[in-house]
């Protein structure tokens, strides 16, 4: 009897398994609209801001992320990231990525070359989330990682993740760019290079994106 009990509830963890494994595919989670997205919200850690000589690289770290960060949860109809994805909700917590962006380093942030408006390589957005603490949720989680801020092409690049939290294998990184205009504060010059990027997601790369998985 102890036998039967023991081989059934192995083969239950199995199903459970392979149902868990299954539900995290990048085509499970574009199609099934019902399929749970935790936000992350922005991570800066990688960010370089170029040719802004002007600005303040320490009250950027300490308190600009923040409020950027905050923008996009707290004026959720204007940055409406739940529906460029097709949910209904989006559960989120930012506290990870805001401890994350108060330890980036002052020194490194600032750029004057041009080339760094395009940095990072998907290699580099795979290395960010294995080191990434996601706590201990499960499911798919998506995450904004920022390339670069450019003054010189007033936009903003960003690569948009979407990745398994506890296994932190990326199901998906896409490079995206967003043009920017007028703005009389830091962060709303930047949140309007995220608008623009969470509007294209909507309108046009979500079903893109979902054509190429579904082949």
């Amino acid at each position: 009897m102890k036998k039967l009990f023991s081989t059934i509830s192995i083969l239950v963890i199995i199903v459970l398994f392979a149902f868990q494994s299954k539900a995290q595919t990048l085509k499970e989670v574009l199609n099934n609209t019902e399929t749970p997205v935790f936000y992350y919200g922005i991570d800066f850690t990688k960010a370089k801001l170029i040719n802004d000589p002007n600005a303040n690289p320490t009250d950027i770290i300490t308190r600009q992320f923040a409020g950027l960060n905050a923008l996009m949860v707290n004026e959720a109809k204007k940055y409406d990231i739940a529906g460029a994805f097709r949910r209904s909700e989006l559960h989120s917590d930012l506290s990870y990525t805001d401890k994350r962006n108060e330890k980036a380093d002052p020194d490194k942030l600032q750029s004057t070359n041009t080339e760094d408006f395009n940095r990072l390589k998907e290699s580099d957005i795979q290395a960010l989330i294995k080191g990434f603490d996601g706590g201990n949720r499960s499911g798919t989680g998506l995450l904004f990682v920022v390339d670069a801020m450019s003054k010189t092409q007033k936009a903003i690049s960003v690569w948009v993740v979407l990745f398994d939290i506890k296994s932190k294998k990326v199901l998906m990184a896409k490079r995206m760019e967003g043009g920017v205009g007028m703005g009389f504060s830091f962060r709303n010059y930047w949140a309007t290079g995220f608008k623009k990027i969470i509007d294209q997601i909507s309108k046009s790369e979500y079903k893109k994106w979902k054509s190429e998985v579904d082949g």
